[in-house]
């Protein structure tokens, strides 16, 4: 049994397995994260939130979900049909296939590849076409102007993020998340992982993630108040649930990669306890709960504030830093702090 394994049909089975493995992660913690999201909402509000459906209202994401996909799928007239129905499920695989790289152990990654951070940023940087597609083929005047918004949004703090991690990847010296996490690996616990060097870093890409991701307060692709819904105004059912289900992948990816990036991922914070995948959870739990936090309690930035603060802020504030991690870790400034090349590659 051990050597059919190594064959073809072995090795491609126990690709499948793993893929499924990572699905079901990803689909079950979907769940939660919704259940989550809207818990702490009703908290911040002092009121109950989801309470029925199940114990303490567990099962009320399911219960949302059945009724989407039961609901009739209505297509307005004058749409493109294909690109219509097209839309949702790029926004959905698109969140989902970038999951194939992110490690939660040591071993425990599907696709252990050296250019892991590239691969996570073109797929995270072909996610807007689902939007656009999705507000174009509508329509209507409002999906479009919500698709435009969420366009030149994720384009604005996508060169943030990409000069942020550039910082760490010169710290490192690899583009492979394993890498980067044994690069944290120093002995010190907490205070060993790169939210010490890249400190203003941190919170820049944490808000660029919140907008990458359309997330309060820059929500402004879908804001109610504004564009009645934004691109997904026409959509219904299980399209609209995809949608739905994309965005929330797409932000618990962030706080993967947050958790990679500056938190030392599967690493223990205390150092005499064993390192685990479970840290790895608990961390993007935490950050989830942050994001949660954000958008119960800070108002909505208009579009103008949102575009000047990722133009005239983030970017040069992100480039700036770019080139001070390169000086600090080319001379080894304090011992090697921004320099970690030998521990990561």
């Amino acid at each position: 049994m051990g050597e059919f394994f190594l064959t073809g049909p072995g090795i491609a089975l126990i690709i499948l397995a793993q893929t499924l493995a990572v699905v079901a992660f990803v689909m079950i913690s979907l769940l939660f994260l919704v259940y989550g999201d809207r818990k702490i909402w009703a908290a911040v509000q002092m009121r109950r939130g989801p309470n029925v459906v199940g114990p303490w209202g567990a099962l009320q994401t399911v219960a949302d979900a059945l009724k989407y996909v039961v609901k009739e799928i209505v297509i307005p007239a004058g749409s493109d049909r294909a690109v219509f129905m097209l839309a949702p499920l790029i926004s959905f695989v698109l969140a989902m296939i970038a999951w194939a790289v992110i490690p939660f152990g040591d071993t425990w990654v599907l696709a252990d590849i050296n250019v892991a951070i590239l691969y996570v940023f073109a797929i995270s940087s072909l996610e807007v076409y689902g939007v656009i597609m999705g507000g174009w083929a509508s329509n209507s005047k409002y999906a479009f102007l919500g698709s435009l918004r969420s366009a030149a949004q994720m384009i604005s703090y996508e060169v943030s993020i990409g000069l942020i991690i550039i910082g760490v990847i010169l710290s490192t010296g690899s583009l492979n998340f394993g890498d980067i996490v044994r690069a944290q690996d120093t002995g010190y616990g907490f205070f060993g992982w790169y939210w010490l060097p890249h400190l203003p870093m941190v919170f820049l890409f944490f808000i660029s993630a919140l907008a990458e991701t359309n997330r309060p307060p820059f929500d402004l692709p879908e804001a109610e108040s504004e564009l009645v819904a934004g691109y997904q105004v026409e959509y219904s059912s299980t399209p609209f649930l995809l949608f739905m289900a994309g965005e929330y992948i797409a932000i618990f990816l962030m706080c993967a990669l947050i958790s990679l990036l500056f938190f030392g991922g599967w690493l223990s914070p205390i150092p005499f306890i064993p390192d685990s995948p479970l840290w790895m959870v608990a961390k993007m739990a935490f950050f989830f709960f942050l994001f949660a936090m954000v958008k119960a309690i800070v108002p909505r930035y208009r579009y103008d504030q949102l575009m000047r603060l990722g133009w005239k802020v983030f970017l040069p504030f992100s480039l700036g830093w770019v080139v001070l991690v390169a000086f600090l870790a080319k001379f080894e400034v304090l011992g090697g702090f921004w320099a970690r090349f030998a521990v990561g590659g």
